[in-house]
């Protein structure tokens, strides 16, 4: 090399980086045209690793603080071929910085619900949806599997793969929880801690650590949704049919009295309630009949005797609380066909 060009040859004497913004994994401390001192200083701050790059291969690694880059603070650097002048000139090796402070509130959810096995349910297909936090733990791993040479490596940049990871990994720690979906859904911190057991493996693969989890919300679609609810009546009520049918009548209500249908006022509420009971029991009666005629035929007898005694304006009320039944699908043409006829021979 001419003299005039070591003159003009540019070198350092500081390695630093000043994080700028958040979210920054790694940084490639600039290098163009310029050529390390022997003896320059590498400075190191909290939260942040350094990484010596040569020809391809990681050299060394420094922690926090203040280093003079000498023959005795790169001692691996020696072994690398072309380091024959053991650092009495300057010196190329491209130097890399990683963030190693936590990376919070990273979001993730299920676009579309998923499919877990439940004990109580079989197959339930599920929603979920909460935040981590992240660190990269191994800068040397993190280089050489993620971030590699690239100037600068954020977390938008690997938000994609770690949201994979998380949905990869739901249905395997609901089943290795061995907690049923009622339980899960109502003790979400059991949930978090098995979904963070099973990804820390996957995450430490890639040079991360998983330094917290949380589950936000768990939900099911909303026709699975309907039928937990009505499992859930059912189990209020136990086995008793009558009963069941009330519930479900009772449920139906306010939307028939919404229609107009019952009245207006107080005693129009009153005329629809006793109504929806007494249909409810009038059902479950025919439902009972159904599964075991013979047990109930006098119940079955005496029901056209006691339904003489219904006034007019109860045979109304019930008709349009039957009309209103028929329109949402819950009865036929043919089964309001016959109630009706039923109902208009007590006006005769």
């Amino acid at each position: 090399m001419g003299l005039m060009d070591f003159i003009k040859k540019q070198f350092i004497d500081v390695i630093q980086w000043t994080e700028e913004g958040d979210g920054t994994l790694a940084w490639r401390f600039p290098m163009s045209g310029m050529e390390i001192q022997n003896g320059a200083s590498l400075t190191v701050r909290e939260s942040q690793v350094a990484v010596f790059v040569n020809e391809g291969q990681v050299a060394d690694v420094f922690g926090p603080g203040m280093h003079k880059l000498t023959t005795q603070t790169l001692p691996v650097l020696t072994y690398l071929k072309n380091w024959d002048k053991l650092f009495e000139s300057p010196f190329k090796s491209d130097v890399y910085f990683f963030s190693t402070r936590q990376q919070i509130d990273q979001k993730w959810g299920t676009p579309q619900p998923i499919t877990i096995r439940d004990a109580d349910f079989g197959a339930v297909r599920l929603r979920a949806f909460g935040n981590y936090a992240f660190r990269v733990a191994d800068p040397k791993l993190f280089h050489t599997e993620i971030s590699g040479t690239r100037e600068n490596y954020t977390v938008e940049d690997v938000d994609g793969q770690l949201r994979g990871l998380v949905l990869q990994n739901i249905s395997q720690a609901i089943a290795a929880s061995g907690i049923p979906f009622l339980d899960l859904a109502a003790n979400q911190l059991k949930f978090a801690e098995a979904l963070s057991n099973q990804l820390e493996p996957a995450f430490a693969a890639i040079g991360l650590k998983l330094e917290g989890m949380t589950v936000q919300n768990l939900s099911l679609p909303e026709e699975l949704q309907k039928i937990l609810d009505q499992k859930i009546g059912m189990g209020m009520v136990g086995n008793d049919m009558g009963k069941f049918m009330q519930y479900q009548t009772a449920q139906a209500i306010p939307g028939m009295v919404a229609s107009g249908g019952g009245g207006s006022g107080i005693a129009g509420d009153a005329m629809g309630l006793g109504a929806g009971v007494a249909l409810g029991q009038v059902l479950a009666q025919n439902l009972a009949q159904g599964l075991n005629p013979a047990a109930h035929a006098p119940a079955a007898a005496a029901a056209p005797a006691a339904a003489v005694g219904i006034k007019p304006d109860e045979v109304m009320a019930t008709l349009e609380k039957l009309a209103d039944l028929k329109a949402k699908g819950i009865l036929t043409d043919e089964e309001f066909a016959s109630k009706k006829a039923e109902l208009l021979k007590k006006l005769v």
